[in-house]
């Protein structure tokens, strides 16, 4: 049985390197390599026959996660596993609701890798023990869940960032409009925005929402 692979990663040493383990096992074969998520949604579209994914996490463009994400809303038979060096909670956390079928670290050997592409294949989920263990302490802590889920969801622009330290530090919002050279119109409008993405209602909820996620 031929297993059809692609392989996803910005560092062309690592797509060498993870090609030279597979190349050990003669039904494993490369069907293509990508630079990035978007690189590998377009070779996707001239061939979907693919069984299995290994994919990176950090890429520029697109990322591994967001990518995951793509693919198994498109294509929902390819599995995905992440094969990545970072092994911490918020990536574990985000690959999963991604839809990613396995968790495995670059260092794994070839027989390893080997044994997890088949399990994942066969409907199992091939996980790094490290992996595993962090992922069930992340399932026995849903208040960190939330917590990673809330992080994750708030993305304010450099400009509202500004915005937001000059109003923790108890400034008008004349003050900040001179500081930031803006009119108060303008400064309004940001703070709008900065309530609505924090879903706060108030300038110290705001405030205390943007430091418990680190965003000032």
């Amino acid at each position: 049985m031929n297993i059809k692979l692609a392989i996803v990663d910005d560092n062309s040493f690592l797509i060498k390197m993870v090609e030279e383990k597979l190349s050990f096992f003669d039904e494993l074969d490369v069907k293509f390599t990508a630079i990035n998520g978007k690189d590998a949604l377009r070779k996707l579209e001239k061939n979907h026959n693919i069984d299995l994914i290994l994919m990176d996490i950090e890429m520029p463009v697109l990322n591994g996660i967001e990518a995951t994400n793509l693919v198994k809303n498109k294509y929902p038979h390819i599995k995905i596993i992440m094969l990545t060096v970072f092994d911490n909670d918020e990536n574990i956390f985000n690959a999963i609701k991604a839809g990613a079928d396995g968790y495995l670290l670059k260092e794994i050997k070839a027989k390893n890798l080997y044994d997890g592409i088949l399990e994942t294949l066969n409907g199992g989920a091939a996980m790094n023990p490290s992996i595993a263990m962090k992922t069930l302490k992340l399932l026995r802590d849903p208040i960190k869940i939330s917590y990673i889920e809330e992080q994750e969801c708030i993305t304010l622009t450099p400009r509202e960032i500004d915005v937001l330290e000059q109003l923790s530090k108890g400034l008008s919002y004349n003050l900040i409009a001179d500081n930031l050279i803006l009119s108060v119109g303008t400064v309004r409008k940001h703070i709008e925005n900065i309530y609505k993405k924090l879903q706060v209602h108030n300038k110290l909820e705001a405030v205390q929402k943007a430091k418990k996620n680190n965003i000032i």
